[in-house]
């Protein structure tokens, strides 16, 4: 979870750091995910909701509840976040669970479902999409970028950032259980504008798997897919936040429109009034857009 100028974008590496009747999901093929599981709920066209970084799939709620009624949800939870088991505690996390992801698309038949991802969850679908258009309908893309670290500054490449994002990851490692409870807690008034809705967000972080977390984000702020906008061939809607406490308009205007403008098929929608979780400070504003994104 990361936010816009570079001092929100620390504090938010540091802070928490988806009709008609459709068959039964297919079980034939025999595969079961190791680095997420899934609920699904309701009948119609497939849609898979991946959360952000340390994120429970709790934070769909508004969207189960909207959406089961007319589509099949599959409701992704990465293994390590949110209190769940870590089996995949060593080694790379994002890339391998977006090969499972493709799996889990073809041993169950989904026919190229829509991709809602959040944050971590929506640069998860931009690697999907590439590497497997042919397992995306369409995808939306929730206050997420390219390329994470492009928010310290334009001439930042993955190189140059590796030895911060390495910082980064091995002092989350070594902090105490305190440490890092008390960082989330400040973190978060970058992430969150509802004060209600907060400390859930912490609780998810806090109880994830510290290593699965730390790596994640290492991996997502020294990734680059910039290159891949422009050969996307799958549909994409950006759905960002913007709150005049981040900066000035034009620049977040800038940053994420700027990020995608290579897309061949690209929308943008913009959610005032809200920080990073734009499903939890603006859930009405958010759930149109994810409807319109549906249609």
């Amino acid at each position: 979870m990361f936010k816009i100028s570079k001092r929100l974008a620390v504090a938010a590496m540091l802070g928490a750091v988806l009709g008609c009747a459709t068959p039964p999901l297919s079980q034939a093929q025999d595969f079961t995910p190791m680095r997420f599981s899934v609920e699904v709920q309701g009948q119609g066209p497939d849609v898979i909701l991946i959360p952000g970084l340390g994120s429970s799939r709790d934070v769909w709620a508004r969207q189960v509840a909207d959406l089961r009624v007319t589509h099949r949800v599959h409701l992704v939870q990465l293994a390590g976040f949110a209190g769940r088991p870590a089996p995949n505690a060593a080694g790379e996390v994002v890339a391998p669970f977006v090969e499972e992801l493709a799996r889990y698309i073809e041993a169950n038949d989904l026919d190229r479902p829509a991709i809602i991802g959040h944050s971590m969850g929506g640069f998860s679908g931009l690697m999907l999409a590439r590497r497997h258009p042919e397992r995306v309908g369409r995808l939306m893309i929730v206050d997420a970028l390219p390329f994470y670290s492009a928010m310290f500054g334009p001439q930042v490449t993955a190189a140059s950032v590796e030895p911060q994002a390495r910082a980064m990851r091995d002092q989350i490692i070594a902090m105490d259980d305190a440490m890092f409870a008390a960082q989330q807690n400040i973190g978060v008034q970058r992430l969150v504008k509802t004060e209600a809705r907060r400390a859930e967000v912490v609780t998810w972080t806090v109880a994830s798997d510290r290593r699965t977390f730390a790596q994640a984000m290492y991996e997502v702020m020294t990734t680059d897919l910039r290159a891949e906008v422009a050969a996307a061939t799958t549909p994409i809607t950006v759905v960002y936040a913007f709150d005049p406490a981040m900066g000035p308009e034009a620049m977040i205007d800038g940053l994420y429109r700027g990020a995608y403008a290579s897309a061949p098929q690209v929308s943008f929608a913009r959610i005032d009034g809200s920080f990073h979780f734009l499903m939890l400070d603006q859930p009405d504003a958010f759930a149109a857009a994810v409807q319109s994104f549906l249609r």
